[in-house]
């Protein structure tokens, strides 16, 4: 006869011990079905590649057979990718030239991504496959397949390009497609490899925002003059200099302009003559004062413009044209188009001492940076040249004794923008206002391991939160040296001496400059009226930047 109470026990002690812990899977049982999955995903990606990859070679197809293998040799090493760099950089157009030095660093940054570090983690054989010998490589690669170098260089440059010059996506999408696909035909890569490889390049051209941010469509905002720009449909009362010894003004150029502006008086200057004294000869007799030239060249015509009250028009011919790109005016084509219609905006002029300046003025080892990083950046890009200048300087440089408003200061770099930058660091890229009444400051303080922690936070692209950095604005700054010495001082990108002090200032809307306020290939000039603009309050200074840690 049973024993109910017995069973009941050995039931009830069997529900003890399997209570929500027993009930449970352990972690080997879950960690065996986890592996068994990812084994299994493998082995179907393994499967789809090799039918994927017997289907290609098994195609005969003239394209597979003969232009295949050698655009894939045409990509090796990146040196298609590079070509239409060089040809995008050739066409002389500011966009393009952007689009080329994007495509370029995002291409630099997948490489390394791809096959220094994705192919040292992986193993993969290359493809055994019976590729016809018309289709096969001459030197087959023996690193691992895993991911495709090629197919990343590709997605990153397109990816790059296109984020400056969206009408590149298209067309390259369809190369870079193609590359891929010729990676695969030639038996070198699994179908896998490729999509992998994209990816990455992909992720790298989209990275590059974090460190170079895009540049927006429209013109930086600006103020309606207090008095109406005269028009010149024929360059009736303008005096325009051209300054023959910046970027891309020539004598040729002046002939070009004198064409289009038949009662323009045009005067050439060199870099040897006295510039700011043929600009007030010019002005003297004129009622608009015109000027071809870099950005050290407008801010002289500046000087003279903002003095005689004379409105200043700007036609972009230097190396890179900062202050223009910021105004919107992309060529001579739109500087002519606002002077025939007499549309203007009101912008502020930066001082430092007597010495005016358009976009920046900076003191401490940035100078030493800025004449580091143009010997660089021909070669390796803007941005580039910027990091590896940045590591020279400071193996070999000495930090500066500077007092900051009566407070003295131990500093790596001084920056001084002529109103608000983006983004924040020690690579500003443009200005969303002209007109703000600022100045925008940037310390590098000279802290333990500030070196080390300076390099590292411009590298990760966080040096906005790093405490050796601090930033605020100011309507004004007063500078002295700490011992008495001469201060070197750049002034958009024109290094020369000052006196052992001085102050950074501002002449706020005082600069008068053509610029069209209709719609144009630009994009939308904007114009905001008086009463939507917040001005600053010139009681104080307004900090913009909360420390952070590296």
């Amino acid at each position: 006869m049973s024993d109910p109470a017995g069973t009941a026990g050995r039931r009830g002690g069997r529900h003890r011990h399997e209570g929500p812990a027993g009930r449970r899977p352990d972690r080997a049982r879950l960690g065996a079905v986890g592996f068994g999955r990812s084994h299994a995903l493998r082995r179907l990606i393994a499967a789809l590649d090799q039918a994927a990859a017997r289907r290609i070679a098994r195609t005969d197809s003239w394209p597979l057979d003969h232009v295949m293998p050698g655009l894939s040799r045409l990509a090796d090493r990146g040196l298609l990718w590079i070509g239409l760099a060089a040809a995008l950089w050739a066409t002389g157009d500011r966009q393009a030239r952007r689009a080329a030095w994007r495509g370029l660093g995002s291409m630099a940054a997948a490489s390394t991504a791809a096959n220094l570090v994705g192919k040292s983690l992986t193993s993969r054989r290359r493809p055994f496959l019976n590729v016809p010998a018309r289709s096969r490589l001459r030197r087959v690669p023996r690193s691992s397949a895993f991911p495709s170098g090629h197919a990343a260089n590709a997605a990153a440059f397109v990816t790059g390009s296109a984020i400056e010059m969206p009408s590149l996506a298209a067309p390259g999408i369809a190369l870079a497609s193609a590359v891929g696909a010729s990676r695969i035909a030639t038996g070198v890569h699994y179908p896998s490899d490729v999509l992998a490889g994209t990816a990455i390049g992909a992720a790298a051209g989209l990275a590059t925002l974090r460190w170079w941010p895009r540049r927006p469509p429209r013109p930086a905002a600006a103020l309606r003059p207090p008095r109406t720009a005269p028009a010149s449909a024929a360059g009736e009362g303008l005096a325009l200099i051209v300054n023959t010894a910046a970027g891309t003004a020539s004598t040729w150029m002046a002939r070009r302009l004198a064409a289009d502006l038949p009662e323009a008086t045009i005067i050439e200057t060199s870099a040897e003559e006295n510039l700011a004294a043929r600009l007030r000869d010019a002005a003297a007799g004129a009622l608009i004062l015109g000027m071809v030239g870099g950005d050290g060249t407008v801010s002289a015509a500046a000087a003279v413009a903002v003095e005689t009250g004379l409105p200043l028009l700007v036609i972009p011919a230097g190396t890179f044209n900062h202050f223009a790109a910021d105004l919107g005016v992309e060529g001579a084509r739109d500087a002519l188009a606002a002077l025939r219609d007499g549309e203007a905006v009101a912008v502020d002029l930066g001082l430092a001492g007597s010495r005016p300046f358009v976009n920046t003025s900076s003191t401490g080892v940035y100078v030493d940076m800025v004449n580091a990083r143009r010997q660089l950046e021909g070669v390796l890009g803007r941005r580039l040249a910027e990091v590896v200048a940045l590591i020279g300087v400071l193996r070999h440089s000495r930090p500066h004794e500077l007092v900051l408003d009566g407070r003295r200061r131990r500093l790596w770099l001084y920056f001084a923008g002529n109103c608000r930058y983006v983004p924040p660091g020690m690579a500003p890229a443009y200005r969303p206002d002209l007109a703000d009444g600022w100045l925008d400051i940037r310390v590098v303080e000279a802290a333990t391991l500030a070196r080390l922690r300076l390099v590292a936070a411009v590298l990760t692209g966080t040096l906005g939160r790093s405490r050796v950095y601090s930033s605020w604005r100011a309507s004004s700054v007063d500078i002295r040296a700490a011992g008495g010495q001469r201060i070197w001082l750049s002034t958009d990108g024109e290094v020369a001496t000052a006196e052992s002090g001085f102050i950074h200032g501002k002449h706020p809307r005082r600069l008068v400059v053509y610029r069209r306020q209709a719609p144009s290939h630009t994009g939308h000039a904007h114009v905001p009226d008086d009463a939507a603009r917040t001005s600053p309050t010139r009681t104080g200074d307004v900090p913009a930047h909360q420390h952070g840690a590296v």
